[in-house]
């Protein structure tokens, strides 16, 4: 009795950082640590690739224990609401990776301290207050994903170089656009919580094409950026555009003409914006690291991304009884 236990509880915080999602907030780190300067295999780019990491996973805690009233209604499948997991020991978890997370920052680079507030602060606000104000939390949570990758860039110098600071757009604009895809699948939940997500305000169609939209700055944005990294620039841009002909492919689900877009149609084009940005964080590893080193760090976590998500989203985000009715 006792294995079993041990069995589920393990089994829920396995759920509750959603580890096909984990991967991408530590390449977002290591992506700036190795473009603001020469990258060396010590401590830093560890910390570049641990930190986001940790205060990612540790958002994954802190805002199932916010959205455990939420999550009750239309997900009581996850850990929280299911009994699983205990609000108290969520809580505890969030708190202990992001201390951990805050004492690796600031033992390379004490002036981090200012982004390490914004990410955590960030992530409990958008949680806490922002998810429920429509494109508001979308901006809020984008702007998180921006941070980590100033932040990485702080593992290798002392403040963030201002011409690498388009790049913060980038990822804000593309976890921003990424994060509203998600919204779209929650519509009924979400009103019923009381949430006013944008896509609850305005419609799937509009927030479908705001997204787009958001998606599209991202890629141009990082497009243009290939006149600031150093060098191997032509296969820089081949990355970009592989990440981008994958995006478009999500959101001709998204914005298919003449058909009500599903709750699981919505899960597969976030699915594949999941998958898509791991190709766009890589694409900023290669004028570091070379092409051969990124793709070797790319194929691994793109594997593990796409085999997990297949074994545990649908689950994570759906009852069992769900069948894939409209979403309005």
């Amino acid at each position: 009795m006792g294995a079993t236990r041990l069995v589920r509880t393990l089994d829920a915080h396995l759920r509750t950082w959603r580890p096909y999602t984990i991967w991408y907030p530590g390449l977002v780190g290591l992506a700036g640590a190795t473009l603001a300067a020469d990258p060396h295999a010590d401590a830093r780019l560890l910390a570049a690739w641990f930190v986001p990491t940790a205060i990612w996973t540790a958002a994954h805690y802190l805002g199932d224990y916010l959205d455990r009233d939420l999550d009750a209604i239309s997900k009581p499948q996850r850990p929280i609401p299911s009994g699983r997991l205990r609000p108290g020991a969520a809580l505890v978890c969030g708190a202990a990776l992001a201390a951990a997370a805050c004492a690796a920052a600031l033992a390379v680079n004490w002036r981090t301290v200012l982004l390490l507030a914004i990410g955590i602060g960030g992530a409990l606000a958008y949680n806490g207050l922002f998810k429920a104000r429509g494109i508001w939390g979308n901006i809020v949570r984008g702007a998180l994903t921006g941070a980590a990758f100033a932040f990485g860039t702080m593992m290798a110098v002392p403040l963030p170089p201002a011409e690498l600071l388009p790049f913060v757009v980038v990822f804000w604009a593309h976890d921003a656009a990424s994060n509203l895809v998600g919204t779209l699948r929650d519509v009924a939940g979400d009103r019923e919580g009381g949430y006013a997500t944008f896509a609850v305000r305005r419609g799937l169609r509009t927030a479908g094409r705001t997204a787009a939209a958001l998606y599209g700055l991202a890629v141009a944005t990082a497009a243009a950026g290939a006149a600031l990294v150093p060098r191997d620039r032509a296969a820089y841009l081949l990355v970009v555009l592989l990440a981008a002909l994958i995006g478009c492919g999500a959101f001709r689900v998204v914005l298919a003409p003449g058909r009500t877009l599903t709750q699981h149609a919505a899960l597969r084009a976030h699915e594949v914006l999941v998958a898509e940005r791991l190709v766009l964080a890589d694409a900023l590893l290669v004028p570091g690291l070379g092409l051969p080193a990124a793709i070797g760090i790319l194929l691994p976590v793109l594997v593990l991304t796409i085999t997990i998500q297949r074994a545990m989203r649908s689950g994570h985000e759906f009852v069992p009884e769900d069948r894939a009715q409209p979403a309005h």
